[in-house]
Order: structure tokens, then C-alpha cells, then sequence
């Protein structure tokens, strides 16, 4: 992580620049996906905008000169000619400012679509991901850069349109000042080059500075969100941190604008050095194309033409220079976005992935399985070796931390042993095909989401295939108890839950539980594993719900993690985990005769009972 700041705080060199934009095909591609009758549109009204520049001042060229020639004198076919010339511009000025609300609309538009298809792309991929790609920091800066190409990119499509539409338009002019004196376009790129360089320069300097915030800028957020959002006000207000976060957040904040003030102000200083260079270029070229109009060398017509195409070719030279900065800091910004496809996940399909069987004949078998998370050197299972078999009802028992939850993310498949292996009727878990194995097995986590959603939502959540199968959905409520409160609700399945959204319902913990139990139910899975399912239950409820439990999983496999002995004593089985490794496994009434941890911690719970 370090080496990775320390690299985001390099100068970029020129040489970097220049690759970043081989970038620039796969982003078209990405755009040209999006939409492409728009794209093609797009192209051909800028081609047709580029010529339109040179068209008007030399059509201004003949007109002048036709001023001059008809001055003093009655030529009836000259003055025809003239107001035909007047009308021509008209047009063409007319045209411009018809394509450039034109492009500009279609500049939109592509914007639009491009945020929505490439937002629609990261959500894909991310959904591809491992589980523990999502719990390592490095990962989430990648994520978030990624995040901000799909709103930020959309302004790099139209500074590259515009880029070459604007290298077009300077063919034109140039060809005419060429003709004139070639010394002229010399002259104007000796006048821009120090101010490119200059923007160059300071445009490495904030993209360096931006790139090495991006983890105090993902804490700037999340200090942003947990100081004013309903789900902290009660903790907020009650442990009085408000003037923590605050100050936070102000220290965080003070120091990107000191160290954004101060690139800004000598971005400031060196660019008004560089604009007096441009404008002494310019008006040495004006002074010298004045000078050989005196002397009869051009007419008016060509003076103005050849000054208006210098100050035109010097405005648009500025730009491109600029905008060559802009997009070759874009472009490098795309490497952000690239680099977060690039990340693959290793939990994947075997090239011929085996069918899940249904039904299960043998059950799930772990052999010496160990598991580290990512850059930890701490294990958080080690040498598990036991097997869950078809019917059984598993409990798994241990402190907080003890590798529970892991345990049965491995079981899903969520993660990949780091050592040994899991096998399911004497077959490795890894050849089986992912997406039937999941579609296999209900779990609900402790941490469960609250999808500020519908009712009905929530509970279909589990099985969204089955999102309109009301049938379905009001079933599984029932097993959990959910349907009881689906009638108080003020319009009962459809009732919107949360308070993010206009007329939403918040529940209590408890009554979340019941929804997210729910879930597991949505599926006619040969699995289910319930994660502290009803810890926020009270006694009865959580007897009612177990009572269901036990009937609804007859002849199925289930694991159930829980603190509360009277809920773990209706498995078949119990594993006792400590510091991830099984300490006992048996009975409820098997591990109390050993006397051992199992006892030991049902004892102490007994006792708050007493």
C-alpha cells in the first residue's frame, strides 16, 4: 500500500503521457458501445463544424475586398455579387451556431449514456468479484477511482472530439497562412510552447496530488455520511461526537485546500507569465501582416483574413496544447478505470464445471481446511476436518472472532481455502458450477442488508428470480413469522421500508430479522445456514422461529450459528471453534458429559439465567 502511494506521488514524465493514450481505443469502444448511431452522428456534424471557421473568414476576405473594389463606384453585377457573399455568411454563421447546440446536445446525451453504461460495467464486474477482494483497502481505492471515471470520463469524450475537430479547423487556417509567409506559424508556435509546458507541468502536479488523497478522500466521505444520516444520529447525539467527526473532517478538509491552494496559486502566477508571451508572439505577427499591407503587398481583405486566421490559429493552438494536457491526464486517469477490470477473481468456474447434485447423497466434507484472509498472517480457521452431513443440523458455538462466520462462507463458497479442501459427495467443492451451488444453498447473514425497499422486495430479495411469485413470497413471510407484521403495515407487502424514501416504515432489529429469515425460505434449498439469525429476538420468538425452523428443514442440511445455548442445543451435532480451529464436537448432551469448553460456556450462560 505504501509503495502504491509513493508511486501515485511521482511526477508523471511526458513519455508516461503519451502511453496513457493508448487508452483512448478501448474508451471509444466503450462509448461506441453505448450508443452507436449517436456516436457516428456525433463525428460527422464536428467534421462539418471544422470547416466552417476558415469558411467565414474568407468569405469575410472576399466581401471586404469586394467593399473596397465597388467603393466610389455604381456596378450593379459587383453589388449583386456582394450581397450574395453577405448572404452566404449569414448562412454559414447560421449553420455553426445550429451545430454547435447540435453537438453539444449530442455531447450530452453520449455523457449520459456513457455514466449509465460504464456504471452498469463496474456493477457487473464488481458482482464477479471475491469476497475478500472487497476486504482489502487497495481494492477500494481502486473501486472508488473506477466509480468517479463513469461520471468524470464523460467530459474527456468531448475534449477529444473537440480536439480533433479543432486540429482540422487549424489545417484549414494554417494552409492559408502558409501560402502568405510560413515564418507566421513559426513564430506562433514559439509564442504557445512555454504556456503548454507550463500547463503540462501543473496538470502532473494535481493529478499526483488528486491520486495520493484518494484513501483520506474515501475517509472525507465517510466522515461526510456518518455526521448527518439517520442511521448514526442516535449514536451521534448520545456519545456526543459531533464535535469529533466535525473537527475530523475540518482537519482533513483544511489540508487538501492548503495543499490544492497551493498548486492553484502557482499555477495562477506561471500562467499570466505564459499568456504575456502568447499575446507578444501575436501582435509581432499582427504588426508585421500590418506592415506589408501599407506597403501594398495584401489588400484589407487579406489583412483581415490573415489576422483573423492568426488569432484564430493562435486561440486554437492555446487549446489544443491545453486540452492535450487535459486528455492525456484523462487518458491516465483511464488507467484507474482499466486497472479496476484488470482485477479477476480467483473463486471461478473449472472449464467443465460439474452439475450440483440433487440430492445431496453424502453431504459437505472438510479435510484439514485452513483459510487467511488477504494480507493477514493470522489464520482464522486451521485444520478443520469434519463433515456435514445430508438431514443434519449443525450448530457452530465459539467466542466472537473464534472463525464461525468464515466457517460457513467457505461452506458457500464465498471464499477458497487457503489450505486443504472441501468436498461435496467426495468431489471438490471447486468443480462444481458456482451459481448452482449458491442457487443451492439459503443463508442469511448476521449483518444482514435492509433493502430500503418494499416489503415484498426485501423478502424476495433471497430468490429475485421470484420477485413476482406473490405466492411464493407470502409463504416463506409465514414460515418466518413476517406475515404477522405484514398486516400492520399500511399497505402490507408494498409498504415501502426505511426512512430514506418518501413514506417509508422503519422496523426494529427484530422485525428486520424476521424478514431476513424470510429470505432463506425463498429458496428450495438443500442448505440453509442462518448466521445469529435471532439475536434480536425475544425469547418467545425466537423459540417460535427455531420450533419452524426444525420442521421446515426435515430432511435438508442446516448450520446455524448462536450465542443462546437453548437455541444450539436442537442440533443434531455441535462444533465448539476456538481461535478457528474445532476445540469439541458432539451432542448437546455429549459435549456437557465431556465437561469441557462446551459445558463450561453453557454453564456461565445458565447462570445468567439463575
Amino acid at each position: 500500500m505504501k509503495k502504491e502511494r509513493v508511486r501515485a506521488q511521482q511526477k508523471i514524465s511526458f513519455k508516461e503521457r503519451l502511453g496513457a493514450l493508448k487508452n483512448l481505443p478501448a474508451f471509444f469502444k466503450l462509448v461506441w458501445q453505448a450508443n452507436p448511431a449517436m456516436m457516428a452522428g456525433n463525428i460527422a456534424l464536428r467534421f462539418i463544424k471544422a470547416a466552417i471557421p476558415f469558411l467565414l473568414l474568407y468569405t469575410g476576405k472576399l466581401i471586404i475586398d469586394k467593399v473596397v473594389h465597388i467603393s466610389g463606384r455604381h456596378d450593379g453585377g459587383a453589388e449583386y455579387n456582394l450581397w450574395v457573399l453577405v448572404a452566404i455568411e449569414f448562412g454559414l454563421a447560421l449553420l455553426s451556431d445550429g451545430l454547435t447546440r447540435a453537438i453539444s446536445l449530442l455531447d450530452s446525451l453520449m455523457g449520459d449514456l456513457f455514466s449509465n453504461h460504464t456504471s452498469v460495467r463496474i456493477m457487473q464486474h464488481a458482482a464477479a468479484l471475491d469476497l475478500d477482494q472487497f476486504e482489502d483497502a487497495l481494492f477500494y481505492d481502486k473501486l472508488e477511482r473506477a466509480r468517479q471515471q463513469t461520471v468524470g470520463r464523460t467530459v474527456l469524450l468531448s475534449q477529444v472530439m473537440s480536439q480533433v475537430q479543432d486540429l482540422i479547423t487549424m489545417g484549414f487556417l494554417a494552409a492559408g497562412l502558409l501560402v502568405f509567409n510560413p515564418w507566421l506559424i513559426l513564430l506562433l508556435i514559439v509564442a504557445i510552447l512555454p504556456a503548454f509546458l507550463g500547463e503540462s507541468y501543473f496538470n502532473d502536479q494535481t493529478y499526483a496530488l488528486s491520486r495520493g488523497q484518494t484513501p483520506q478522500r474515501r475517509e472525507l466521505d465517510y466522515l461526510r455520511y456518518i455526521g448527518a444520516s439517520d442511521e448514526t444520529a442516535k449514536e451521534i447525539k448520545m456519545f456526543s461526537l459531533s464535535g469529533f467527526i466535525i473537527n475530523r473532517f475540518k482537519t482533513l478538509s483544511e489540508k487538501f485546500y492548503i495543499d490544492n491552494k497551493r498548486i492553484a496559486v502557482k499555477r495562477s502566477i506561471w500562467g499570466t507569465f505564459f499568456a504575456l508571451l502568447g499575446s507578444l508572439g501575436y501582435y509581432g505577427a499582427y504588426v508585421f501582416i500590418i506592415e506589408r499591407t501599407i506597403t501594398g503587398a495584401l489588400t484589407i481583405g487579406e489583412l483581415t483574413f490573415l489576422a483573423g486566421s492568426f488569432r484564430q490559429l493562435k486561440s486554437l493552438l492555446e487549446g489544443v496544447l491545453a486540452r492535450f494536457t487535459t486528455v492525456s491526464q484523462g487518458a491516465i486517469y483511464l488507467n484507474d478505470f482499466f486497472e479496476f477490470f484488470d482485477i479477476q477473481p480467483k473463486i471461478h468456474n473449472t472449464n467443465k464445471p460439474r452439475p450440483f447434485p440433487n440430492p445431496i447423497l453424502r453431504g459437505f466434507t472438510f479435510e484439514n481446511v485452513g483459510f487467511k484472509y488477504l494480507h493477514s498472517e493470522r489464520w482464522a480457521n486451521r485444520h478443520l476436518s469434519f463433515t456435514l452431513h445430508p438431514a443434519e443440523k449443525l450448530a457452530l458455538v465459539g467466542e466472537n472472532g473464534a472463525g464461525k462466520s468464515t466457517l460457513v462462507k467457505l461452506l458457500a463458497r464465498l471464499y477458497d481455502p487457503t489450505e486443504g479442501r472441501i468436498l461435496l459427495d467426495g468431489v471438490d467443492l471447486k468443480e462444481y458450477d458456482l451459481t448452482e451451488l449458491r442457487q443451492h444453498i439459503g443463508i442469511i447473514f448476521q449483518d444482514f442488508l435492509r433493502y430500503q425497499m418494499t416489503f415484498s422486495q426485501n423478502i424476495a430479495a433471497g430468490n429475485i428470480d421470484q420477485q413476482d411469485n406473490e405466492a411464493q413470497i407470502k409463504a416463506s413471510a409465514r414460515q418466518s413469522l413476517a406475515d404477522e407484521l405484514a398486516q400492520k403495515l399500511p399497505r402490507g407487502y408494498k409498504q415501502m421500508l426505511g426512512k430514506r424514501f418518501a413514506e417509508g416504515v422503519e422496523l426494529s432489529g427484530g422485525e428486520w430479522q424476521k424478514v431476513a429469515i424470510a429470505r432463506a425460505y425463498m429458496r428450495d434449498a438443500q442448505l440453509i445456514i442462518l448466521d445469529e439469525p435471532t439475536s434480536a429476538l425475544d425469547a418467545r420468538a425466537e423459540f417460535q422461529v427455531f420450533e419452524r425452523f426444525t420442521d421446515l428443514t426435515k430432511g435438508k442440511m442446516a448450520v446455524l450459528i448462536s450465542h443462546r445455548f437453548s437455541t444450539v442445543r436442537m442440533a443434531d451435532r455441535i462444533i465448539v471453534l476456538d481461535r478457528g480451529q474445532i476445540a469439541e464436537i458432539g451432542s448437546h448432551e455429549e459435549l456437557l458429559a465431556r465437561g469441557g469448553r462446551y459445558a463450561e460456556l453453557f454453564s456461565l450462560q445458565a447462570m445468567g439465567y439463575q
